[in-house]
């Protein structure tokens, strides 16, 4: 699943926090509400405007981001 066409980026929604393409929802809201345990059926639920697909292209957006994260040793 891509997440193109469903997560958006607009500076003037949400400070520009990536967002579900229509709403105010971040991604970082669906990944905590996953997160703390809430199934997607729950958040679906809870969200009547979220399509099954919004959810896992969040998924898939934090997934891509991970992927790009690099750690790099300091020494103290």
């Amino acid at each position: 699943m891509t997440w193109e066409g469903r997560i958006i980026v607009d500076p003037a929604i949400l400070s520009g926090k990536p967002v579900i393409r229509g709403t105010r929802l971040s991604v970082e809201f669906i990944v905590g509400l996953l997160a703390q345990g809430w199934s997607e059926e729950e958040v679906l639920r809870n969200y009547p405007g979220l399509a099954r697909e919004d959810v896992q292209a969040c998924l898939s957006y934090a997934h891509e981001l991970l992927q790009e994260e690099r750690v790099y040793l300091v020494d103290a």
